[in-house]
């Protein structure tokens, strides 16, 4: 086992100050190591170790940690003097905007923000004053945000969570202390690709809402199921309700038009965020201009608030420029070689799967992927649950991690190849992937042997 002395010096002298000694508390992790660099595909530990990087700070590196077009942009605009104005508009946030709503087919019209939650946030308020309805529907397993209104139902274990339910809905499961009783009264889980229970909830309440990831990217790869999407749609144009796409990790990932432009599928708001600017950090609420405008409404009563000190801030709105600019040369060079590098990634899993006999299965979307140890792709959180080896999949994790790849070390959590990888780090992970599955099997095999033995 490695050891990491220089990181458990800096955990330990930042406890005395931060709660845990990080600043986000899914950030606290078993190994507790301790980075200090990131360049193209690789992080760099306090102690010294290289680590091919597939977390990527839970997805926005999609163009590789520091990228040179990007970092290039932002020197420029720190050395042209631009800065934090807080009056009127600005150039840049002009130009990203347009860059957006040129981009992505569902959007005419955007406002940004600093983070993911933000977003949502707002695009759940706004969806309330629109509709005049206070209710939500929200995914089972899904993640859109830290505030009350989503801060539930992640990866509920099912002996607390109860057999699947359709058409229904499943309590509101907190996944934090603070959220007021009756505030957790309006929001409505539900299994992701269950029309029914969607349509079950509208029937019982007066749903202003319904936000999800088009692909549960939190517990991996859960993909819609054909005509799950469109099926949203309908409901939603025949209930009343917005539909709300959370593209937060599956925006300009999958595609420069989002998920949505790959699914045929126009949700009435969109959030974006992590990918947007590669790292820095920035988020998009967009959608059609007669619900934006909403936010600046002729009548004050109407008028739904939106105020950020730090929304455009220069650095990440031109870090969001470069990374779109970037994804727009060479014809889209950037997904071809992500989709290239991840089917070589699924096709080597493939065949480690085959050829060591072993139950799992590869879901991949592009650049993202998860390998799950049972025999079929999950639908949902309940068939996630009830058949995936979590405790293998986080053996397999730390034992990579001893190898230098990182995964993040909790089960089901999704994988993102950048561009900055290469063939040689997928095969180089090919390997240690074998050789890691390989040692747990064999202790695993001697342990059950030694039991029989006694």
């Amino acid at each position: 086992m490695r050891a990491y002395p220089r990181s458990a010096e800096i955990l330990k002298k930042n406890r005395r100050f931060i709660p845990g000694g990080v600043v986000s508390v899914n950030r606290a992790t078993q190994p507790e190591i301790v980075f200090v660099k990131g360049a193209g595909a690789y992080l760099w530990d306090a102690d010294g170790n290289r680590y091919i990087d597939y977390h990527a700070a839970f997805a926005p590196h999609f163009l590789g940690h520091n990228d040179p077009y990007v970092t290039d942009a932002v020197i420029r605009v720190l050395r042209d003097g631009a800065s934090l104005y807080g009056s009127g508009t600005t150039e840049l946030e002009g130009k990203l905007a347009e860059l957006i709503c040129r981009h992505v087919p569902s959007v005419e019209s955007i406002q940004l923000l600093n983070t993911g939650s933000e977003a949502t946030y707002q695009a759940i308020r706004l969806a309330r004053a629109v509709t005049g309805r206070d209710h939500l529907i929200v995914m089972q397993g899904g993640y859109n945000g830290w505030h009350n209104d989503v801060s539930c139902n992640l990866m509920t274990p099912l002996d607390q969570l109860g057999p699947r339910v359709s058409p229904g809905e499943y309590a509101y499961e907190p996944i934090s202390a603070g959220v007021p009783t009756e505030h957790q009264k309006l929001v409505h889980p539900v299994n992701f690709n269950d029309l029914a229970s969607v349509e079950y909830v509208c029937k019982q309440y007066p749903t202003a809402a319904l936000i999800t990831e088009p692909v549960l990217q939190n517990i991996g790869i859960v993909k819609p199921v054909a005509g799950y999407l469109e099926g949203l749609r309908k409901l939603a144009d025949h209930y009343g309700f917005l539909l709300i796409f959370d593209e937060v990790k599956t925006g300009f990932r999958h595609g420069l038009g989002g998920y949505a432009s790959l699914a045929g599928v126009c949700p009435d708001l969109v959030v974006f965020g992590k990918a947007v600017a590669n790292g820095y950090p920035i988020a998009v609420l967009g959608g059609k201009k007669d619900l934006m405008d909403w936010f600046v409404h002729a009548e004050q009563s109407k008028r739904v608030l939106l105020a950020g000190t730090y929304n455009a801030h220069p650095v990440p709105t031109v870090a969001a420029i470069a990374t779109i600019e970037r994804l727009l040369m060479n014809e889209g060079e950037v997904y071809r070689k992500v989709e290239h590098l991840g089917a070589l990634m699924q096709q080597g899993l493939e065949q480690m799967i085959s050829r060591m006999g072993i139950r799992a299965v590869v879901s991949r979307q592009g650049s993202a992927f998860c390998l799950y140890f049972m025999d079929h792709s999950p639908a949902d959180w309940h068939d996630l649950a009830g058949h995936h080896d979590f405790e293998l999949d986080t053996r397999m994790r730390k034992q990579l991690i001893e190898s230098g790849v990182y995964f993040f070390p909790l089960a089901t959590k999704q994988c993102s190849i950048s561009f900055a990888h290469s063939q040689a780090d997928i095969e180089k992970t090919l390997e240690q992937m074998e050789a890691s599955l390989s040692q747990l099997f064999e202790a695993a095999a001697s342990l059950r042997d030694d039991k029989i033995t006694k």
